[in-house]
């Protein structure tokens, strides 16, 4: 929509603030101008810097006074104290512009991580850190240096790691720090040696600095056997999102062997950083957890447009102002200005969709977690959808009587909320396969009593099929008496092992044994009547029905969602160029079907109002 004349004079005033705001802010690290944190103003010993901002920690220093007069031992305590001076003072990086090697001098994003770092340093807390990073801005370098800085100006016999999700990638950011240590200027060095790495004993993968006796040793997610059980006090685990996962090497293992002999000391520190990678995986698993408080990590990220990289300039802010799209109206809206719209407008005609645009370069970590323009349910409806998952859950399983829940930590069964006197319950199952490396098998319950049908409890594994039907007869007993709805494909065809005949041997005995089951209506075409068979037959026609109505579902907030894996099975749903749906590769979409046939049941039936009825009846569209 086209704002009016006097919208877009009030957009044009804001932007010139913004745009002005920016270009007067001032950051200097040698003076101390724009830098982190409380400082005082002094006078300098310094040639050719005769004042200087210092943090209020070196002039509170009792080694201050000692110093005011000799140049070089200013200095050096001043990067003690300092990390943004001793950054532009001691440590060259390659300009990513101009391949020239510069000072390191912070830029916005990463003074402000530097900020998130520095405040529990100060408060002499441990520090944990995962940074959901964005392109192009050094957040990998911030956090080598950062490290670098506490072994050469802080700490000494106090060892680092590197792991990324290959050895060469940790090779590159351990480069950094040879780098670092062969410029690094003689006079400010505080070691017994000049700086510079040394094999460590016979190893290939760790490096002493000289002088400081401080350890850094590389390693990868692949091949982590060569960093187990070292004495770390820092550990960098870089890209983690594309650690490798399999059967007998998980990421949560190597991250936990790595990481779990560091104390909770001060100078301590921990951080996981990575470009995101979908969802479903153990970075976006620690993402979520951090970001809900729920880990000891500070859940750290950065939009594109903190980034100076990603501006244009602007010479008609009025024409790019006054035909801003909805999705630049939100930019508008995060602080963005004309130039910083222009360039994302710009970006657009690289990618073939926007949806693959924002998850290159997200404006928010929803954006960055989102795989691609194939999506079938919206990231940010799914987030709500996450942010309402307001309990944790008990695991342990029912017996086959289903009378009893008993906890166990080795449990296949999740439970939310236990069966209420009264209440009505559906049980929808999804039906997998024998082996590990088959689909899962799914049992959700949903209560359909309420206003908002709600997850209640799910069990997941792997079993023949005549004991998954036992086992849905018993979950369903143990919710009273649910509504039973079996997905009925796999006992309808011998293509999943054993034959047909024994597969609906086993559905017709289901449904002697356990009274209220759901039925469909079915036409005979051997006597050309109307009969009735046990369980939901997915096909292409009600798959496409049961997706329609999860949409509206997932989109309308019209459930109560309580497994976040069943979040991260909606976001890596895809629809197909032929018009049918499935999972991405590698993901699964199990506990989503269990949803998408109780939701069915319950909408397209009375259960949320009437009585439960015996052997529930349904007409199934083809």
């Amino acid at each position: 929509m086209t704002p009016t004349d006097d919208a877009l004079r009030l957009l044009m005033c804001h932007d010139a603030l913004r745009r002005r705001a920016r270009e007067l802010h001032v950051y200097d690290p040698l003076t101390g101008r724009g830098s982190f944190g409380a400082r005082t103003e002094v006078k300098t010993p310094v040639d050719g810097l005769p004042r200087a901002a210092v943090p209020d920690t070196m002039f509170s220093d009792p080694l201050y006074k000692t110093v005011v007069a000799d140049s070089t031992a200013w200095r050096r305590l001043r990067c003690r104290h300092d990390f943004e001076y001793w950054a532009a003072t001691c440590v060259r990086v390659k300009d990513k512009q101009s391949s020239r090697d510069i000072p390191f001098v912070l830029n916005a994003p990463q003074r402000r991580v530097l900020g998130i770092l520095e405040q529990d340093r100060l408060a002499g807390r441990p520090m944990r850190m995962i940074l959901l990073k964005a392109r192009q801005w050094g957040g990998s370098t911030l956090v080598q240096m950062y490290m670098a800085w506490i072994q050469s100006c802080h700490m000494r016999n106090w060892h680092s790691v590197i792991c990324a999700h290959v050895r060469d990638t940790a090779a590159g950011i351990r480069g950094m720090y040879a780098k670092m240590l062969g410029s690094y200027p003689e006079d400010m060095w505080e070691g017994d040696a000049p700086p510079c790495f040394k094999p460590y004993e016979r190893s290939t993968n760790t490096r002493v600095i000289v002088g400081r006796d401080c350890r850094v040793t590389i390693g990868s997610g692949e091949k982590p056997d060569s960093i187990r059980g070292a004495d770390y006090a820092m550990a960098h685990l870089s890209e983690t999102a594309y650690w490798p996962s399999s059967r007998t090497r998980t990421p949560e293992a190597v991250m936990q062997a790595v990481c779990g002999g560091i104390c909770l000391l001060p100078y301590s520190l921990v951080v996981v950083e990575s470009t995101a990678r979908g969802v479903g995986d153990f970075f976006h698993a620690e993402w979520l957890r951090a970001k809900a408080g729920k880990s000891d990590k500070r859940a750290v990220f950065v939009p594109w447009n903190e980034i100076a990289y990603y501006r244009l300039p602007c010479p008609d802010p009025a024409a790019v102002l006054g035909s801003m799209t909805p999705y630049e109206r939100q930019l508008w809206e995060h602080g963005c200005d004309s130039g910083q719209i222009l360039w994302y407008r710009h970006k657009t005609l690289e990618f073939e969709s926007l949806s693959r645009l924002n998850a290159e370069f997200p404006a928010d970590d929803i954006e960055a977690f989102t795989d691609s323009s194939d999506s079938v349910f919206s990231a940010a409806s799914v987030e709500v959808l996450r942010s309402r998952i307001d309990r944790e859950h008990v695991t342990g399983d029912v017996d086959t009587a289903g009378q009893r829940f008993t906890p166990d930590s080795k449990g296949k069964m999740k439970v939310w909320e236990g069966p209420q006197r009264g209440a009505r319950y559906v049980a929808a199952v999804d039906v997998g396969g024998r082996s590990a490396s088959s689909d899962w098998s799914v049992i959700a319950v949903l209560r359909a009593d309420t206003a908002v049908p709600t997850v209640v409890a799910q069990w997941r594994g792997h079993v023949d099929h005549d004991i998954l039907a036992r086992k849905s007869v018993a979950v369903a007993r143990y919710y009273n008496t649910a509504l039973l709805v079996i997905e009925s494909n796999t006992y309808e065809t011998a293509d999943y092992g054993g034959s047909s005949d024994s597969n609906l041997f086993i559905l017709s005995r289901l449904a002697e044994e356990y009274p209220n089951i759901y039925r469909r209506e079915s036409f005979d075409t051997l006597t050309r009547t109307r009969t009735t068979r046990v369980g939901f037959h997915t096909n292409r026609s009600t798959k496409a029905m049961l997706i329609a109505g999860l949409i509206e579902a997932v989109r309308d907030a019209t459930y109560v969602e309580r497994d976040p894996e069943a979040c991260n099975e909606l976001l890596t749903y895809r629809s197909l160029p032929n018009g049918a749906y499935a999972a991405r590769d590698g993901r699964h979409d199990d506990i989503l079907m269990t949803r998408a046939i109780a939701l069915h049941v319950i909408r397209t039936s009375a259960l949320a109002t009437a009585r439960m009825p015996q052997h529930f009846t349904q007409r199934q569209s083809w």
